[in-house]
């Protein structure tokens, strides 16, 4: 069945010679694969619709095996993105992230629309590391692993929060922190903030300021979270890390 998609290109791979197969990532379809025919050719029009990070209208033979591309026009090309490293590597981190959480041909039309949020944010702004840390925050809890950050994760009292727990997951409060004395202390906003995170659609931040050093403990709370609970290598998480290493 021919198909109008509007999707993002999560992931492109050479097939032979001249084609190319893609993963596209639709508001209505959730993850599809397809063969982009003649895509590798330099002249052909499929070689620039099916470059990573591209948003376009494609019309797709829908088969339950591999589909076919038949055409595609670009929406977005997310220019910005694919000529700078930073945001480049903060996206793929993203796609990958995505493509490793969600199961094929699923309709995720939140997930669809916190990625294209999360994706112009990184378009357009220079520090990209909370908004990152929301989308992922969301992916967490559509993949059935997402941390407790509403309530103390023992008894589940929700004042005085002050850790999180890895070996618990989520967060203690200051009367159950001594069940696990590995749990990182938090500073006074950090429970309320990854809560927030966790909850609040890119979309309604008006305005994100974390101060470094508490973005250094959620992003090292979230590693050693989905280390422990993801289940999935994320290549581009260690070209990320090198990245930080050369700031």
């Amino acid at each position: 069945m021919l198909e109008k998609i509007n999707g993002i290109i999560m992931k492109s791979k050479d097939y032979g010679e001249t084609h190319r197969i893609v993963t596209i990532f639709s508001k209505k379809f959730g993850k599809i694969t397809a063969l982009a025919r003649g895509a590798k050719k330099p002249k052909s029009r499929m070689a620039a619709v099916t470059q990573p990070f591209i948003f376009a209208q494609f019309f797709i033979y829908v088969n339950k095996g591999l589909s076919t591309i038949q055409q595609g026009e670009i929406i977005n090309s997310n220019r910005s993105i694919r000529e700078d490293i930073i945001k480049t590597a903060y996206t793929a981190y993203v796609m990958e992230l995505t493509d490793k959480i969600l199961e094929d041909r699923q309709g995720e039309p939140y997930i669809f629309e916190q990625l294209q949020h999360t994706m112009d944010y990184i378009a357009e702004n220079e520090a990209c590391e909370i908004p990152v840390i929301m989308y992922e925050m969301k992916l967490y809890k559509k993949g059935g692993f997402a941390p407790k950050v509403d309530s103390c994760v023992n008894c589940g009292r929700k004042e005085e929060l002050v850790a999180f727990s890895i070996n618990e997951g989520g967060l203690l409060c200051s009367r159950c922190r001594h069940i696990d004395p590995e749990s990182t202390f938090l500073p006074k906003p950090l429970p309320k903030l990854l809560y927030i995170f966790s909850e609040i659609g890119l979309e309604r931040v008006n305005n994100i300021s974390v101060k470094d050093e508490n973005k250094n403990i959620m992003r090292q709370i979230l590693d050693n979270y989905y280390d422990r609970y993801g289940g999935y290598y994320i290549k581009a998480r260690k070209f990320l890390n090198q990245l930080d290493l050369l700031k």
